[in-house]
């Protein structure tokens, strides 16, 4: 019966680490997308500001990316612990 509880956990650590990266993902990716959003909008109304929008935009798209690099390793350290 032990040995069912303790093949039952890392069957549930695996699905919990695809759940979070799955989470880390669909969060980078909304962040992103808001970004970007955000970024094309201000440059419609302003073009002359075009080249400071796009230089803050790629900054804060690899702040975004790192979080969600950090994320997935932690989900990846969950499962193989």
């Amino acid at each position: 019966m032990e040995t069912v509880n303790a093949s039952m956990a890392y069957v549930l650590s695996y699905l919990a680490a695809g759940i979070g990266a799955g989470l880390v993902v669909i969060g980078a990716g909304a962040g992103i997308g808001k970004l970007a959003s955000s970024a094309m909008d201000g440059i419609a109304r302003q073009p002359s500001a075009a080249g400071e929008i796009r230089t803050t935009a790629i900054i804060l798209s690899a702040l975004i990316e790192g979080v969600a690099l950090f994320g997935e390793v932690i989900c990846i350290l969950l499962a193989v612990k």
